[in-house]
């Protein structure tokens, strides 16, 4: 008579074990989908926007809804943008470790998980801000799905300059969830997003130039001289400066000085790293990338505690 042996608990232990590997790492594949980090960055700029259109700080209920509606919507973008560039992710040393790039999650799969995110950003942005809000959400994702991943980016050395235009929108997103409309403090806000994406990411393209061209990707540092190259980023960080002041009318005296030091210390790096080029000195421009990325922190953060602190603003003229 023989008698039945189940598994072992050991056996038990290694098969649960594994599940609870698979399930993790495939948790952690989702989630890189998502472009977590940029995420960051976008929303910084949302609740300082939301700040300024208050002119204090909104309710603690309305900013988490807006957090958590705008990362969604981003994590959308960033997921549907990882299924139309798994080709050129895969050939790039800086993005072959993405998930569609080695094939952890099914291109299907990644699909489906963007377009659900953007839905449910779009009703979740609707019912807890508004549909302005709402819409401004979607068509931030169509534009930097159809006009700069599938129109702009393997075509045209200008796909950053207006393809990050989408970058910009959780500054209005967030004034409109506040206020249900769009004023020119916004667009200004909008603006100064707008003039510091080329130097921020062709500082980030200079240093990886080879793995763009060998992606087939036109970004300006691969199709233009060095010497263009920075003294775009040059006027650029000119036209960024020139227009953070704009905002001023809108505020104090706190964002006034940050935005003059902050800008000037911007243009220096700027200025230094043409110089370094013309000269053909050995040019360390992720120098440059790193510091755009504290600048637009330090601006937008001045933008928070200028209107935290709701003193009176310059108005026009001032």
């Amino acid at each position: 008579m023989s008698t039945a042996v189940g598994p072992t608990p050991t056996g038990a232990r290694t098969r649960l074990g594994g599940y609870w590997a698979r399930s993790a790492a495939t948790v952690r594949a989702y989630l890189a989908l998502t472009k977590a980090r940029i995420i960051e960055q976008l929303l910084v700029v949302t609740v300082p926007a939301m700040m300024l259109a208050q002119r204090a700080v909104p309710s603690l209920w309305l900013v988490l809804a807006v957090l958590l509606g705008g990362a969604a919507a981003a994590a959308s973008a960033h997921a549907l943008n990882c299924v139309i560039d798994a080709d050129i992710d895969a050939k790039m040393a800086r993005t072959r470790k993405r998930p569609l790039a080695r094939d952890a999650v099914p291109r299907s799969h990644a699909l489906v998980f963007g377009l659900v995110l953007g839905a449910l950003s779009a009703v979740w942005l609707g019912l807890t801000a508004n549909w302005v809000a709402a819409a401004l959400s979607v068509a931030a994702i169509a534009f930097y799905i159809v006009v700069y991943t599938l129109v702009l980016k393997r075509r045209t050395s200008q796909n950053i300059v207006w393809g990050g235009a989408a970058g910009c929108m959780p500054v209005v997103i967030g004034w409109a969830a506040v206020t249900g409309t769009v004023e020119w403090p916004a667009l200004v806000l909008f603006g100064i997003i707008f003039f510091w994406t080329p130097p921020h990411f062709w500082a980030l393209a200079m240093r990886y130039r080879d793995e763009y061209a060998a992606a087939g990707v036109p970004m300006l540092p691969v199709v233009a001289a060095p010497q263009r190259v920075s003294r775009q980023i040059v006027l650029y960080s000119w036209a960024m400066v020139a227009w953070s002041v704009l905002l001023v009318p809108a505020t104090s005296w706190i964002y006034l000085v940050t935005a003059v030091v902050g800008g000037a210390w911007f243009l220096v790096a700027a200025h230094r790293l043409d110089r370094a080029v013309h000269r053909d000195e050995v040019v360390n421009s992720m120098r440059l990338f790193h510091l755009s990325n504290t600048y637009l922190t330090g601006l937008f953060v001045a933008v928070a505690v200028d209107s935290a602190f709701g003193w009176p603003v310059f108005g026009w003229p001032f």
